[in-house]
């Protein structure tokens, strides 16, 4: 999709027109109507006040109807109602509990007040009473009462019917109702009971005794939890007790921790008694898990127990609404940001009324922002955001005014689209019928059909152009056209719409990869990516290099993305071709070229073991058995005569004869160093005559096993051994000179090669080589039965 391009300059002027005019609504309210607990058979007064262009008139709604001036509820001159007696229900089966709000009109439109809840004070039965106990001196009693009233009802103890002293430390009394006394004495002993009370009544609760008993006692006792913190939810700035009684000998420290590890603070927080947390003045930053712990001193045993605190906070704008001003056919923008807990729901009104969305209406980003999209006259209203959870609502509201200029031009006719390629449309119009002298311009809108009407963007065409041609659309999508004639004064109606799609185009080129699988078969692997654009599928060919004609085409759906080529000439390269297709044709294609001539040779050097074939082989091929076993004696041979070479070499280093091919003298052991080095001295001329003859005996038998390995020239010069193989193109050598070879180690091993073929492998280490292993292939004749 094409990105938005900046307005013309000849539309300055205008934008000129667009921005905030900067003043707020003209009809705010000064005062609303709060939450409120009514008196049964008592009056009742609700405020609302309202300043703005006058005349304003104001009204009142209950649960969203109309309230009228009745004998029972009357409306003042200030914008209040008043109720002469609150009833819970009336005589018709009403009930003057619900939800009130204030509504204020006048020429610029309409505003609605916050709700205001409304309830009748009330006062139930107690649901908990205190319950009579026994408790051992030094102890902890606990009574509690538990009572619902509407305001909270006040709570007090009486001890055989008297207020307890308020100066006695070891007597705590929670705001919920609940009497602790701590280290109990003989003259606690009595009778309890609680009073509640509000503004709707009072209650007695049943009479409990308290018994003590025993005396005080060092035994041993482990810390435990008797009463553990509830699960609370409030409202922020009210007060939180979070209850924790403990016991054990000796007596346990009580401490408090929040779970997630986060410091519990300070300020506002007190303990009651001797573990009871208060929270005064909550704010959301205390909603979490309290943990209570019971902790014997001096060690680290302990007892937990657990509860949650839930704060919640109502709805307050972070960000108002402002009011704006915006020319006819242009688009108006609210913002309206509320935070609380929980988070709160964002509802518009317009003028008073639930503003729904619609074609030009829109709202997003929870509703935090109200876009109205080619204003109108009828648009001109007051918007109200209202924001509510469960802890309150709060609303704000703000003004659209509509600028409309006399002798606007009229709306572009005859809106006519072509789609000339897969990326373009022209788009074609006729001037207005009236007002067309003014005109300094036209604006093209142009957005996705399935996109929504705030993801458009604009075109500036000049006055004397009637057409224009988009680019930079996408292939085979619908476009919504419409276009606006612009004066110095404001814009026109937007014209009638126009839908067209764009043309349909071929893929884009794949790219293309190519395997060697063996020596007559390849895999043909490519990427199915958006980058190809719509396509159904792909066409593959092969050919020969230089062949008349391709292979193919093999059709193959859009989802696989690898295909095997098999039965190829190993010894001819071939030329691959693939495309993408669709509806509108053939993309263009990628070729590429592969020969299987080095999969060939790499299959012939390595050229896997039949190991079941050899197996079957030894079992039935005696004479290669024998054969095979003859060799490696051979083989064992001929390794010992490359040792006594190799000790011959060496002497011939440390004497510094000059002439390498004179037969080195046998050093005897008293003529070496404690280094194992040859030091000067002589041998009689019978030793040396033994070890040449002994010498040119051992290269004569050498010759007739394996005349291939020794070539003449090699007689008198050490021994080269050349590693005989029939399908290596080259032929490694090792040779190690006479000055050169010790060998230290050597290891001769026999492995079975083929159904007729026997393999010696000589395994040595020679320090001056990198060459490790001597091989031998003694091959059976099928007819003979002879080796070679």
């Amino acid at each position: 999709m094409a990105s938005r391009r900046p307005a013309p300059r000849c539309l300055l002027p205008l934008l000129l027109l667009l921005g905030d005019l900067g003043h707020s609504s003209e009809l705010t309210f000064t005062m609303e109507p709060s939450d409120v607990v009514a008196v049964e058979d008592h009056p009742l007064k609700l405020q609302c006040q309202v300043e703005g262009l006058e005349p304003i008139s104001k009204s009142w709604r209950k649960n969203g109807e109309l309230l009228l001036d009745s004998q029972h509820v009357s409306l003042l001159v200030n914008g209040s109602i008043y109720i002469r007696k609150f009833h819970k229900l009336l005589d018709d089966g009403s009930s003057d509990e619900g939800e009130y709000d204030c509504t204020a009109q006048n020429r610029l439109g309409l505003v609605v007040s916050r709700k205001a809840k409304v309830q009748v004070a009330t006062l139930s039965l107690f649901h908990v009473q205190p319950q009579s106990m026994v408790v051992e001196e030094g102890g902890v009693a606990r009574f509690q009462c538990q009572i619902h009233g509407l305001p909270e009802p006040l709570i007090i103890w009486l001890k055989n019917r008297r207020p307890l002293e308020a100066g006695d430390d070891r007597f705590t009394l929670l705001p919920t109702g609940v009497l602790q006394i701590t280290q109990v004495g003989e003259a606690d002993s009595g009778i309890y009971h609680c009073v509640a009370a509000n503004s709707a009544n009072t209650r007695h609760s049943q009479e409990a005794s308290l018994t003590v008993q025993g005396s005080r006692t060092n035994v041993y006792k482990e810390p435990a939890i008797l009463v553990g913190p509830e699960n609370l939810t409030l409202t922020v700035h009210q007060t939180a007790v979070l209850e924790c009684v403990a016991t054990g000998n000796p007596r346990p420290i009580v401490s408090w921790s929040r779970l997630d590890g986060r410091p519990i603070g300070v300020e506002g927080i007190q303990v009651l008694g001797t573990g009871n947390l208060m929270i005064s003045d909550l704010s959301v930053q205390h909603s979490g898990i309290y943990v209570c712990a019971a902790n014997k001193p001096g060690t680290r045993v302990r007892r937990t127990a657990q509860g949650r605190l839930v704060v919640q906070a109502p709805a307050k704008f972070v960000q108002y609404p402002q009011s704006i001003s915006r020319p006819v056919g242009t688009t108006a923008i609210f913002n309206c940001l509320a935070q609380g807990e929980p988070i709160p729901q964002l509802t518009w009104l317009k003028n008073g009324e639930i503003l729904a969305p619609s074609g030009h209406i829109k709202l997003k980003n929870n509703n935090n922002t109200l876009t109205i999209n080619g204003i109108s006259p009828e648009d001109e209203a007051i918007y109200q955001c209202i924001a509510e959870n469960d802890a309150g609502s709060t609303q704000a509201s703000a003004r659209l005014t509509v600028l409309w200029a006399e002798g606007l031009p009229g709306p572009p006719r005859d809106v006519k689209t072509t789609a000339l390629s897969a990326t373009a449309i022209q788009v074609s119009w006729s001037k207005p019928l009236q007002n067309t002298r003014d005109v300094i311009g036209y604006v093209l809108h142009i957005r996705k059909t399935a996109d929504p009407v705030e993801m458009e963007y604009q075109e500036a065409v000049s006055k004397s152009t009637l057409q224009q041609v988009v680019t930079d659309l996408q292939a085979s999508t619908s476009y919504t056209f419409h276009i606006k004639a612009y004066t110095s004064r404001g814009a026109s109606k937007p014209s009638e719409t126009a839908v067209t799609n764009t043309l349909g185009e071929v893929p884009a080129v794949p790219a293309l990869f190519i395997k060697v699988l063996n020596s007559t078969a390849i895999q043909v692997a490519w990427e199915s990516s958006i980058k190809l654009g719509q396509h159904e599928g792909f066409k593959l060919y092969y050919r020969r290099i230089h062949g008349a004609h391709f292979t193919g085409p093999v059709l193959l759906p859009r989802n696989v993305t690898s295909y095997n080529i098999t039965h190829l000439d190993p010894m001819i390269a071939y030329e691959v071709k693939l495309l993408a297709f669709n509806c509108h044709g053939d993309g263009n294609s990628t070729v590429r070229f592969v020969t299987l001539r080095d999969a060939t040779e790499r299959s012939v050097l390595n050229t896997p073991c039949d190991c079941l074939k050899e197996e079957h082989s030894s079992k039935t091929s005696t004479t290669g058995i024998i054969i095979g076993t003859h060799i490696g004696v051979t083989c064992i041979i001929f390794c010992v005569l490359f040792l006594v070479f190799g000790y011959r070499g060496r002497l011939l280093i440390c004497k510094h004869v000059e002439d390498g091919l004179a037969t080195p003298q046998a050093p005897s052991r008293a003529q070496r160093n404690p280094q194992g080095l040859v030091i000067n001295g002589g041998v009689g001329r019978a030793r040396e005559e033994f070890t040449a003859n002994r010498k040119m005996a051992d290269i004569n038998e050498l010759e007739r096993l394996f005349p291939a390995s020794l070539p003449n020239e090699h007689q008198h010069k050490g021994i080269t051994s050349t590693n005989i193989s029939p399908i290596s193109e080259e032929q490694p050598s090792l040779t190690c000179q006479n000055s050169a070879f010790p060998l230290d180690e050597l290891v001769v091993t026999r492995e079975p090669r083929a159904t007729f073929e026997t393999v010696v492998q000589c395994s040595l280490d020679c320090p001056e080589s990198n060459v490790k292993q001597l091989s031998f292939t003694v091959t059976k004749d099928n007819s003979s039965g002879t080796a070679e």
